[in-house]
């Protein structure tokens, strides 16, 4: 999946001033539409309860993680390059600034196509061996995607299965680790149509029940970015349905942590 975070540099002043003003208004009128999020309450959260001094914390997912992060670099705790242009660098940035006393250490290992088999394939080096306290995973796009383009026979079945065994091996593992399990979503945009419903929902659904009885934290993206398009149209946050746009990723990393914050330990 391609990294779609990018401005088109033959774009004049004038309509980009244009999309900018219409972002403002956007994120506006998103805040006072009650979206949950820290911008519809307060920007000041910082997840101490949740993500605590001294913490190891990794993102892993597909190419919405993945977000063109340099991979030469991705041993390097806390490097920009190394997180990414996505939700994963956004929100470590938000954590890095205002806990700059923590001394927090935190990874993006997100890969580009990935489904949830392929995370417990390479689980051992890109989770198990960084010895993380904090696992945040949003994956689940690719497991129905690439079955609609039928280069993968995957099920819902199948999805929370592998799942539910990534999870367990993770806690077995790494006794008394913070889990964070985040709603794949989509946008009816770009390359999602109706073939995608309703068993993208099943998916959601499915990630819904591996959270609750694993007793991590669920972060409802699909939900907020529901209430997004609301105010701006669906491309203004994902341009293809499927990877979020610079706001699309803003609203994703103000989420995860409200949701986090917020989340009882």
């Amino acid at each position: 999946m391609a990294n779609v975070l990018r401005v088109d540099m033959h774009t004049s002043r004038r309509s980009f001033l244009g999309r900018t003003a219409a972002g403002v208004a956007a994120l506006s009128a998103l805040a006072s539409s009650g979206c949950s999020g820290p911008m519809a309450r307060s920007s000041s959260r910082t997840a101490s309860g949740f993500v605590k001094s001294g913490d190891v914390v990794l993102f892993q997912g597909d190419s919405i993680t993945d977000a063109g992060r340099d991979k030469t670099r991705e041993n390097n705790a806390n490097d920009a390059r190394a997180l990414g242009t996505g939700y994963a660098f956004l929100t470590a940035s938000q954590l890095l600034a205002k806990r700059p006393e923590a001394g927090l250490k935190i990874y993006n290992r997100g890969i580009s196509g990935h489904k949830v088999f392929q995370l417990a394939e390479r689980w051992d080096k890109d989770g198990i061996a960084l010895k993380p306290n904090v696992v945040s995973i949003l994956i689940g796009v690719n497991d129905i995607w690439h079955t609609l383009n039928g280069s993968y026979k995957g099920t819902v079945e199948i999805y929370e299965r592998d799942y539910r065994a990534l999870i367990a091996r993770t806690q077995k593992e790494l006794p008394g680790v913070r889990l964070v399990v985040c709603e794949p979503f989509v946008l009816r945009c770009g390359a999602v149509n109706d073939k995608w419903f309703p068993e993208f929902d099943g998916y959601r659904a499915a990630a819904r029940r591996v959270a609750t009885d694993s007793h991590a934290t669920f972060v409802p993206f699909q939900a907020v970015f529901d209430k997004a398009v609301k105010v701006a149209e669906p491309k203004y946050w994902a341009g293809d349905g499927v990877h979020p746009t610079i706001a699309g990723a803003g609203l994703m990393a103000q989420t995860w942590l409200d949701t986090v914050s917020s989340a009882k330990v």
